[in-house]
């Protein structure tokens, strides 16, 4: 396996392919309420599933240089799934309450997206980093 990269290299490529993957998770979320008609819960659950896979795939390679092992596989997707939960359900929270506070869906949207993309990209940087990919 290739020697582990710096910190703040790993940080850098993290926030790389986070940026490529919240562009991926929110271009579906805004096409799936907006052009699809879906609700905002299923939605932004559809969007997370098809941003993680892009943040998994890239993260694993590129920014942990890891190989693809079976238990890291599943912790990953643990950890996903917790993140899901906390991200999904924070936008669940937020969105309403932007909505009303704005009266635009798309503040709502965005507004609601970064802050719940924003926890759970710090929670899942610190863990792949300090437990699954150490």
């Amino acid at each position: 396996m290739p020697e582990r990269l710096a910190l703040r290299t790993q940080l850098v490529r993290f926030v790389l392919t986070g940026g490529l993957s919240a562009v991926v998770d929110l271009g579906l979320l805004v096409v799936l309420m907006n052009l699809a008609g879906l609700e905002h819960t299923p939605a932004k659950a559809l969007s997370f599933v098809a941003g993680t896979t892009t943040a998994y795939l890239i993260n694993r390679r590129w920014t942990f240089r890891s190989d693809g092992s079976k238990r890291r596989f599943a912790a990953v997707m643990l950890l996903y799934g917790l993140t899901f939960v906390l991200q999904v359900g924070l936008f669940a929270v937020l969105y309403p309450w932007i909505l009303a506070a704005s009266a635009s869906q798309t503040v709502a949207q965005v507004v609601g997206f970064v802050i719940a993309q924003g926890v759970a990209t710090t929670v899942n940087f610190v863990v792949q980093r300090h437990l699954i990919f150490r």
